[in-house]
């Protein structure tokens, strides 16, 4: 069984659009909408959606905490119940439901298939330049610093089979913000899991506001500079103990 998790504060425009193509693009698949109280009504709006669509459901979260902690709410309700894979998809159309099959399709050889813009075959639609550089920037860095060979790390749109999550102790990871897409795919990797990357077309929301902030892209590099830090510490130790 497959789940697509969607976690949404603020989306009442976006998010019966959303499911209603993920419905469309793959009729097997169910969804799961992961709500951090959104004061406009989105979590309502889920239940009446999920009440209509017995493949739709909703988990509520009692406040914001962050894209990080609303996918490991959403994992470890998936896997309680038995689903086998488990995909991260935006809730504002950027992530197109239409592409979700080939994600699946790759998944068949892989434990964690990530769609990713910066590869052959890998554009982003109406994306501002400065963007576009601080998204490449950042995954080149931590390409760089982490020494593995995704190219879009930060991506956000993946799917993983009930082995990698099991793997990978979700109890650790306390990453908040976009920074929690680098800390998964480094605990895949570092798993020793196969992780590939599948091009896609991400498109920039039409509705809404983005969650991107300053702050957000901050913690990222610092953590990634932490984790580069420490891995580089943890090799320097093993060979002076040889």
């Amino acid at each position: 069984m497959t789940v697509v998790i969607i976690p949404t504060f603020n989306e009442r425009e976006n998010l019966p659009l959303i499911v209603k193509r993920v419905r469309a693009a793959t009729p097997d698949v169910d969804v799961l909408v992961v709500d951090d109280n959104s004061p406009d009504g989105t979590g309502e709006l889920a239940d009446r959606i999920a009440a209509d669509d017995p493949k739709v459901h909703v988990l509520h979260r009692t406040a914001k905490d962050g894209l990080g902690a609303a996918y490991i709410a959403g994992f470890r309700w998936a896997l309680e119940r038995g689903y086998d894979v488990m995909v991260e998809m935006d809730a504002d159309g950027s992530h197109r439901p239409e592409e979700l099959p080939r994600l699946l399709d790759a998944l068949e050889s892989a434990d964690l298939v990530i769609g990713a813009r910066w590869v052959p075959g890998g554009r982003v639609v109406n994306w501002p330049r400065h963007r576009e550089v601080l998204s490449r920037g950042g995954n080149t860095y931590a390409r760089l610093m982490l020494g593995f060979h995704l190219r879009d790390a930060t991506a956000g749109y993946r799917a993983f089979r009930r082995v990698a999550l099991e793997k990978i102790v979700l109890d650790s990871v306390d990453s908040k913000g976009y920074c929690f897409q680098i800390d998964m795919a480094l605990r895949a990797v570092q798993a020793g899991l196969t992780v590939v990357e599948v091009p896609i077309t991400f498109v920039e929301r039409t509705h809404g506001v983005s969650k991107m902030s300053g702050s957000i892209v901050a913690e990222a590099m610092w953590r990634v500079t932490q984790w580069a830090l420490t891995r580089r510490r943890v090799r320097a130790e093993g060979n002076f103990g040889r």
